[in-house]
């Protein structure tokens, strides 16, 4: 396993109480960074934090005023965030667009794509203020090929994509990174919410033939928010593997 040094780093990870954004965060936190785990599930992002010497803070990503106060909460206690992870994220139900419930729609595009703007926009600029930040937001393969059945969050992970190559483009000028990975499925508690059929289906698009394991998505990020990723940004790092290679 690659190393990097974190110390005196400050890094963010929104959804860091469970799957990918917890496994993250463990990384992180071992690499010797001071980490701070935003989750709307306090108590459980309390346990978490507890396991991986971090702290918690509750933040509904979805609410402007609660994602300014984690910020707040983040810099008073710390004074700085050089790490930005955007993980929090649903899937929702599996159903064809013109059955699809409009509620439904709306809660996962507030998620997964207006709270990752939100939690950006709050974020950045302290991270302009210190002349250095790395993000990633977590997009998804659904947000390159489109799944069926999953019109919402397929959109929402493409709007993912679009916003990070937006922003990273916006501070291509500063030494802040900003990029998203592309990961094909993992085997997390988002599956929970999805249908045996949905998960067949993406499992059959896999050449790898296996979901992808939520430590190799935290290996790939951990390069990514380190100093040496000190050119690349507004990229789409794939890890869906081999279904989609652009």
């Amino acid at each position: 396993m690659n190393s990097y040094d974190f110390k005196n780093q400050v890094a963010v990870v929104t959804g860091g109480a469970n799957g990918i954004g917890y496994s993250v965060a463990e990384r992180l936190s071992k690499s010797g960074a001071t980490v701070k785990i935003w989750d709307l599930d306090i108590e459980v992002a309390r346990k978490a934090a507890e396991t991986i010497n971090a702290e918690a803070i509750e933040c509904n990503i979805t609410d402007w005023l609660s994602v300014k106060t984690a910020t707040e909460t983040s810099i008073n206690s710390s004074e700085r965030i050089d790490i930005l992870v955007n993980s929090a994220g649903i899937a929702g139900p599996n159903e064809t667009v013109v059955n699809y419930d409009n509620e439904a729609w709306d809660q996962i595009i507030s998620v997964n794509l207006t709270g990752t703007y939100y939690v950006n926009k709050s974020v950045v600029p302290y991270m302009k203020t210190n002349g250095y930040g790395r993000i990633v937001n977590i997009a998804s393969v659904a947000g390159k090929d489109g799944n069926p059945n999953a019109s919402a969050y397929s959109a929402s992970k493409a709007g993912v994509i679009a916003l990070t190559k937006s922003l990273g483009k916006e501070l291509a000028d500063s030494n802040i990174a900003v990029n998203c990975v592309t990961p094909a499925a993992a085997r997390t508690a988002i599956f929970d919410q999805m249908s045996q059929e949905h998960i067949d289906y993406m499992l059959s698009k896999i050449p790898r033939g296996r979901f992808v394991e939520v430590q190799e998505i935290s290996s790939m990020i951990a390069w990514m928010v380190s100093s040496e990723n000190s050119f690349t940004t507004g990229a789409v790092f794939d890890l869906s593997g081999g279904r989609s290679t652009y």
